[in-house]
């Protein structure tokens, strides 16, 4: 079907309920992060759940990576705040800048990971680039006038995912 291409291998609920000790035993060394609506809501600075998150994971030994379709200084500022490297403007769903995330934490599509809250752009581009992704529900229903007109598009494909997940 046409539409698989937008479907993630997993749709959880939050990137803070995922169970990162399983994925480290499974071998995936690096997460790349979408930021708006995937860890905190659009436009809010890292909160300490955000902060905690990525201290956790380099504890674990992952490394992390921000992709974000946002300016310069809302990706800057957020990076800064979890210690993470980032690529602003990122260009998703192209592959590229999910390219340049595994070379800048050493990883290859094997053993990354993939977390973001939209489907056209997260998913596919982390689909594209032959990374796990992983859908999470978006933090605040509240969003910009474009991104809600894709949620229109996303829950027909969400509505086929869970139908085949089902079957």
């Amino acid at each position: 079907m046409i539409l698989e291409c937008f479907y993630p291998k997993e749709w959880v609920e939050s990137a803070y309920g995922i169970d990162w000790e399983k994925w480290y035993e499974k071998g995936m060394r690096g997460v790349i992060f979408d930021i708006d609506n995937t860890l905190v809501p659009h436009g809010a600075p890292a909160n300490r759940q955000a902060k905690a998150l990525f201290a956790r994971l380099r504890q674990l030994g992952f490394h992390t990576f921000l992709l974000s379709n946002n300016k310069k200084p809302r990706v800057a500022s957020f990076a800064g705040q979890v210690h993470s490297p980032y690529i602003y403007k990122a260009g998703k769903p192209r592959q590229k800048s999910y390219q340049k995330a595994m070379e800048g934490m050493g990883t290859v599509p094997a053993t990354t990971l993939f977390v973001g809250d939209q489907l056209f752009t997260d998913v596919y581009g982390a689909n594209r680039a032959g990374i796990y992704g992983i859908l999470v529900k978006p933090i605040n229903p509240r969003e910009e006038i474009q991104i809600v007109l894709k949620r229109y598009l996303e829950a027909v494909v969400l509505h086929f995912y869970k139908k085949r997940k089902r079957g």
